[in-house]
């Protein structure tokens, strides 16, 4: 398995938080994610003063936030239906301009976006910082079922793989002057679909007939994380724990 070191999320760099081990970021960044989802979704500053901390954890780790908004377009689904919970949910209504808008939908769609959004960037924060490679090897120290570890791993490895594919046979429709517009051309898409299945099939067959005959048996010799320090330990500890102060007082407050 790859490093990972040219991964489109990753940025390489010598941040305090690219030097924690991956099994401590991955703990600090669900416990932020869990502190973020039980703040009541009324607790507007709270959620202020988490985005607030998100942006010190990014700039410390090096990474513009220019870069950090592109990536919340994975969010795009959640943002979809946050808009139409308030055509759809029931309740009491409002009228804005010549729309008439449920309250409590309103309410679910704000709760949806804005936890929505601060996980992603959280996991943005681990991802930006830890390679492939590593987050697979803090997976391993946390215990995680091998099985799962070694799907994650391959699907590591193997997103790369078919992006690399779907490049190539793009300059090979390019070459050929094709263009892609209209519905004329979904017929000459359909097949590239299909041949992309095909190809990255018998490129995992192959894979598989490779590990076996190098004794692979199930289990994926990948190494381990090294040994968190107390730095290590208070570097990850440091937003999630800032993050509980903010969600108990917002609790007090409600």
């Amino acid at each position: 398995m790859s490093t990972g070191a040219g991964h489109r999320v990753y940025r390489p760099g010598v941040s305090l938080v690219h030097q924690t081990p991956a099994h401590v970021k991955i703990v600090a960044t669900l416990a932020f994610v869990v502190v973020v989802v039980t703040t009541p979704a009324e607790a507007y500053a709270a959620f202020g003063a988490y985005a607030l901390l998100l942006a010190a954890a990014l700039t410390v780790a090096g990474i513009p936030l220019a870069a950090a908004a592109r990536h919340l377009v994975i969010e795009v689904p959640f943002v979809l239906f946050a808009l139409a919970l308030p055509f759809v949910a029931g309740g009491e209504q409002v009228q804005v301009w010549a729309l008439s808008l449920s309250v409590p939908g309103l309410h679910g769609a704000w709760n949806l976006l804005v936890k929505a959004t601060l996980g992603v960037l959280a996991s943005l924060v681990l991802a930006a910082t830890t390679t492939p490679l590593s987050l697979v090897q803090g997976l391993q120290r946390l215990r995680m079922p091998q099985l799962l570890v070694s799907i994650i791993a391959f699907m590591i490895r193997y997103a790369d793989i078919v992006t690399a594919e779907l490049s190539r046979m793009r300059i090979a429709r390019e070459s050929r002057a094709f263009v892609g517009r209209g519905p004329r051309s979904w017929p000459v898409l359909a097949r590239c679909a299909g041949a992309l299945f095909i190809r990255c099939y018998e490129r995992g067959e192959r894979v598989h007939l490779s590990m076996l005959s190098r004794g692979y048996a199930g289990r994926l010799l990948i190494g381990g994380d090294r040994a968190a320090t107390r730095r290590d330990v208070a570097v990850a500890a440091a937003l999630p724990s800032c993050a509980l102060v903010v969600a108990c007082a917002a609790w007090m407050l409600v």
